[in-house]
């Protein structure tokens, strides 16, 4: 474990740090696009995020491979050498589509061909446990074409919900935090070699977010880019074929009895790490409601919209920071639920859990615009936006209330579409005050009444 954590320590270390400079360099570069009318920043912020992680990922794998214990992965398997040839080659994409603008069929084919890199070198699903049938064999092409197909659509998954400033990496490292806690115990518990590897790629996964996030949080400063949100997609998916096409569940021994009691005792554990739509819900249910929606309107299904599923949290009322937090809250869910699951699949108190927690879930959801209020004693230990106002406060506060109404009632008049995009170089845009100091709350006022 503490090599682990080692790694983890590293690859976060080396993101975070490199993610400033990663930011001029994009300033420079003139990878900070205008405004779009399905955008939700007002601000153009740079892009390219993803060549810090990148580069936290080629960190995290070099000390492993010079760690006692961790080496030997490398040692006994291709795996780590293939994850790191196709995130090269999806990085590299990434990195031209944030500069350039790609076409989405380009970039369809290079998230194809990364995979079947990947695949040539080993990382791949050899096998399937069905249930009621027991361990299914893959030929050469069923294998390869399943592999592909789940790492593109990991991968489209992770880059759609990439919407909020913040929302991918949480949502995938909330994802991976629970992915390496099975993981570690499949491999620690049960001695199987072959989760080894899955478990260093979640572990590297988890170090990439958590340096990358402190940038990223709203306001984000930097933004991940397809760079990053194809690449973090990649190594998800990774960790998920390493781990279910790799181990044998007979070998786990958890139950008595023929090899095919066994694959359907523990089919429910390992669905969801075969299928990643499972163990990344949210952004999957996501996908595929835009490939629906998009479709239905007779659009291309690669074109851009503003009908997301934190689009629509923030078009019910929900703030931002709310609506990122909701959509954490709701990947924790289902990570840890499937998680909690694999270890007790017979405690009736985990499903009752789980139930409870969606009920609480659903409250949020339906209370956008509720603001707890902390009782009097308990004030001087709460930010001020929980505090309650005094009536003379309250007839100061009125005034700038309601010319903040007729403010935001005249911006929602205004088409999406008409809207002025705060071009980049205007004084008080992230991208123009990127080498000094930022007045969050001046500067983006300028720029948000500069229409």
């Amino acid at each position: 474990m503490r090599e682990y954590l080692l790694t983890l320590c590293i690859t976060a270390a080396v993101t975070y740090l490199l993610t400033g400079p990663v930011r001029k360099f994009a300033i420079v570069a003139g990878a900070m696009p205008e405004i779009r009318a399905r955008d939700v920043h007002r601000e153009p912020t740079p892009r390219l995020g993803g060549i810090a992680m990148f580069f936290g990922l080629c960190a995290g794998l070099l000390v492993a491979d010079h760690l006692t214990n961790l080496s030997e992965v490398f040692e006994n398997s291709n795996e780590p050498r293939a994850l790191l040839s196709g995130a090269a080659l999806i990085w590299l994409i990434g990195v031209l589509d944030d500069k350039f603008e790609i076409d989405a069929l380009i970039k369809l084919g290079g998230q194809m061909i990364a995979a079947g890199v990947m695949v040539m070198q080993g990382l791949t699903i050899l096998w399937l446990p069905i249930p009621g049938v027991g361990n299914v064999a893959l030929t050469q092409w069923q294998s390869t074409l399943l592999t592909v197909a789940l790492v593109v659509i990991t991968i489209n998954a992770v880059n759609f919900v990439d919407g909020l400033d913040g929302l991918a990496a949480g949502m995938v490292c909330i994802a991976s935090i629970a992915f390496f806690l099975y993981t570690y115990r499949i491999w620690y518990s049960y001695g199987i070699e072959a989760a080894a590897p899955a478990t260093l790629f979640s572990v590297v996964l988890i170090g990439m977010c958590i340096g990358f996030l402190p940038h990223n949080m709203h306001p984000a400063r930097i933004f991940m880019g397809d760079s990053g949100s194809m690449l973090i997609g990649l190594v998800l998916a990774a960790g998920a074929i390493s781990v279910t096409g790799q181990v044998d569940p007979d070998s786990l021994r958890l139950f008595t009895g023929s090899e095919r009691n066994t694959v359907h005792q523990t089919v429910p554990v390992y669905i969801p790490l075969l299928l990643p739509l499972t163990i990344i819900a949210i952004p999957a249910a996501d996908l595929v409601l835009a490939i629906v929606r998009r479709t239905w309107r007779g659009q291309s299904p690669f074109a851009a919209d503003r009908g997301h599923l934190h689009h629509r949290l923030l078009e019910i009322g929900h703030s931002h920071s709310r609506a990122v937090l909701i959509m954490y809250f709701w990947s924790a869910l289902i990570a840890f639920g499937a998680l909690a699951y694999s270890v007790n699949s017979a405690s009736m108190w985990i499903v009752l859990g789980v139930v409870a927690l969606s009920f609480v879930g659903l409250v949020l959801l339906l209370l956008p615009r509720f603001t707890p209020r902390a009782p009097r004693w308990a004030e001087a230990f709460v930010p001020p936006r929980y505090r309650r106002r005094r009536p003379e406060e309250a007839a100061a506060v009125a005034p700038a209330a309601s010319s903040a109404a007729y403010g935001a009632a005249a911006d929602s008049a205004e088409p999406a579409d008409q809207r002025t995009p705060v071009a980049a170089g205007v004084a008080g845009v992230n991208g123009a005050t990127a080498l000094g100091a930022r007045s969050r709350l001046l500067d983006r006022g300028k720029a948000q009444t500069s229409r």
